[in-house]
Order: C-alpha cells, then structure tokens, then sequence
C-alpha cells in the first residue's frame, strides 16, 4: 500500500514538473523567437545583422516604440485600447521643438513642457473614458484626429529643426564604456539579490520553491546575456542613452504593475471589472490614472523621437500606435484585458523592430514589411484567443 502511494506521489510530482515545464517553456517562447529570428537575419546579412553598429541602431530605434508599449500594456490589461498615442508623440515632440526653435526655449523647460502636455491630454481622454463612459476606442480614435490636426496647425506643416545640441544629445548619445560595465555588474547583483529574496519569500508561504540550480542557472543566463549585450554596444559607442531611459522606464514601471496595489486594481479591473467594483476599487479614478501615464510616457517617447531626428514633422509618429499595441500583443498582452507583462511587451518590440530592420537591411520593399507586419499581429491574437479558449 505504501509503495502504491508513493508511486501515485511519484506520478503526481511527475506531472507537476512536466506542467511547470510546460509553463516555463512558454515564457520562453519570445525569447526563442527573437534569438531565431537574429539568427535568421544574421545568416541572410553575412553577420552585419548581429554587429555592434546595427545592434546600437536597433535599440535605438526601438526605444520610442518600446516606451509607447510600457503604457500601452497597463491600457490593455486594464481592458482598454488608446490609439491616439502617435499623435501625441508627434504633438508632443512639436511643441517641444517649437518652443525651443521659434521661442528660445531652455532643453530642461521643453522637456518639462512636453511631458506635461502628454500628460494633460491622457488627463482629458481619461475624463471622457472613465466618468463619461465613452468607449476608449472611440475616444482616442478621435484624439489620433485632434492630436495630428492640432500639430499641423501649430506647425503651419513645416519641418522644424535645427534643435539645440543639448537637446540631440537626449536621442543621440551614449554612456562611456566604464559607465556601461558599472551599471551592468549593478544590475546583475540586483537580479540575483532579487532571485534569493523571492526564494525565501516562496519558502516562507509554502509556495512551490524551484531547486538553486535551476533559479540561480537562470539569474548566470540572464547575467551571461546582459554582459555580451553591454560588450557588444561598447565596442561601438556605448549605451545609447535611450536604451537606458526605455530600461529605466521598464523597471519602475513592472515595479508599479507588479509590487503595488495599483498595478493588481489594474489586473482586477481587466479580469472582472464587476468583481472589481465590489471588492472596492475606485475604477473611474484607477481608469484616469493609467490614460495620464500613458499621455506621460507619449510626452516621453516625443521628446526621444524628435531629439533622434533632430527635428520635428507633421507626419512624427504616425502609425506608431499600431506598432505599440502590436508589440503588446507578440508579448502575451491579451486584448481582452486582465492579462500581460511589461517585459514580454518589451521582447516584442525587439521583436518588431528586429524583423523591420532585419528586412530594411535585405532590402526587401517596403510593402513586404507592412504584409509581414500585419500577418505576425494576427496570428499573435489568435494564438491569445486559442490559448484563453483551451484555458476555459
């Protein structure tokens, strides 16, 4: 009798491994894809895909989109859509430069300016969303109109540039070599206190607590990873300084989704907005906040755009809403609302901005890249939807 239990607890921790394998590998996946599709690209280019000056250039060309994707996961999640955020970025961005160029403005006043202007028009699409009950599909559709019509006229459609070196510098600058290491070795000592700290968290409740190896195993990966990286950029410039900001940005903000009780009302919220209203959450109020970062984070990525281009346009940030919400989605985001991380909407940015460049460099025709595009987002969602639908 006692062998027969044993053999059924055998069997029963069995299956329990093969399921959080399971689960493991499917975090996994995007991480998979990007590396096939680097080596994809790598193969085709002759190597030039993977070295140090493309990869330099990929991450800033990532950056405005990725910072976009941040909010735009925390909108979603909470089971809402914003596709106004290119307007603002290019809104955003003009102000900042026309202030600096036709007014003489000071770069730390502009930026101010710029990311309070962001701000306020997420405060205004917020108002209309969570106390007016106007569907934020709606809303936002008509604020991607006022936005890009409101930058036309204030910029009476002209290109607006030179900006100050200052504020190029913002989008077009890098971190010293040493600089780049130090912070390196400073996250990787971050990344393993925190790998200790929720072992013993785990142990404490009496969660399931995987074995050092395989935590640990995983934290030297990771650190393996963040090295090469940092080794790779530094034999060109150093660290772009808008991949910092987006890194920066990244961490406050999963800290934010992750660790407080605002981030869970955002999950709430998505997952049964009724459950959510009787447990006590003030959606309209949690609703309005999440359309204020993202108008934040907008303000953010114009300035990051326009400082990059060194120079503002009227068509600055068109159909970069798109490429945002597209990015959430590869990342696991669910458009149904109550599911997604800011790290796996990060990895399909990358993803995103990999296969563009990827494919500009082949010199494949630009038609090609908006079909591949369009068929990587639909498949993406089906696959969310099939997942959900085996889930229930």
């Amino acid at each position: 009798m006692k062998s027969l239990v044993s053999f059924r607890a055998f069997m029963d921790s069995g299956k329990r491994r093969r399921l959080l394998a399971k689960l493991d590998f499917r975090s996994y996946t995007l991480v998979i894809a990007l590396v096939l599709i680097a080596l994809i690209f790598g193969v085709l280019t002759d190597g030039e895909f993977l070295s140090s000056r493309n990869l330099s250039n990929l991450f800033m060309q990532m950056s405005v989109i990725s910072i976009l994707a941040i909010g735009m996961t925390l909108v979603i999640i909470a089971g809402h859509i914003d596709l106004s955020v290119g307007s603002v970025v290019g809104l955003t961005g003009g102000i900042a430069a026309i202030l600096q160029v036709w007014y003489g403005w000071g770069t730390v006043s502009v930026i101010v300016v710029a990311i309070i202007v962001g701000a306020l028009i997420g405060l205004w699409q917020g108002w209309w969303v969570s106390y007016r009950n106007v569907p934020a599909f709606i809303v936002t559709l008509g604020g991607m109109l006022i936005f890009r019509g409101i930058l036309i006229g204030i910029s009476n459609g002209e290109t607006i540039a030179p900006l100050n070196k200052s504020f190029e510098a913002i989008g077009n600058s890098y971190l010293p070599y040493a600089v780049g290491y130090v912070l390196a070795i400073i996250g990787i000592i971050m990344l393993f206190v925190f790998v200790n700290r929720n072992r013993k968290k785990r142990k404490l409740l009496g969660l399931t607590v995987h074995t050092k190896a395989n935590d640990y195993g995983k934290a030297a990966i990771y650190s393996l990873c963040i090295l090469v990286l940092v080794y790779m950029l530094n034999r060109y410039y150093g660290i772009p300084i808008p991949m910092l900001i987006v890194v920066l940005l990244a961490i406050l903000f999963v800290f934010i989704a992750v660790k407080t009780p605002f981030g869970r009302y955002i999950y709430a919220i998505g997952g049964n907005i009724e459950a959510a209203a009787l447990s006590g959450i003030n959606i309209k109020r949690v609703v309005l906040t999440i359309f204020v970062l993202m108008g934040a984070l907008s303000g953010v990525a114009g300035i990051i755009l326009t400082s990059r281009l060194n120079a503002a346009t009227v068509s600055s940030g068109e159909m970069y809403e798109l490429d945002a919400i597209a990015a959430c989605v590869i990342g696991g985001t669910s458009l149904m609302g109550g599911r997604g991380n800011i790290i796996g909407a990060m990895i399909g940015a990358l993803i995103m901005a990999s296969i563009d460049n990827g494919m500009s460099m082949m010199n494949i025709e630009t038609f090609w890249q908006f079909i591949v595009k369009g068929l990587i987002l639909i498949i993406a969602v089906w696959i969310d939807i099939s997942s959900k639908s085996r889930t229930n």
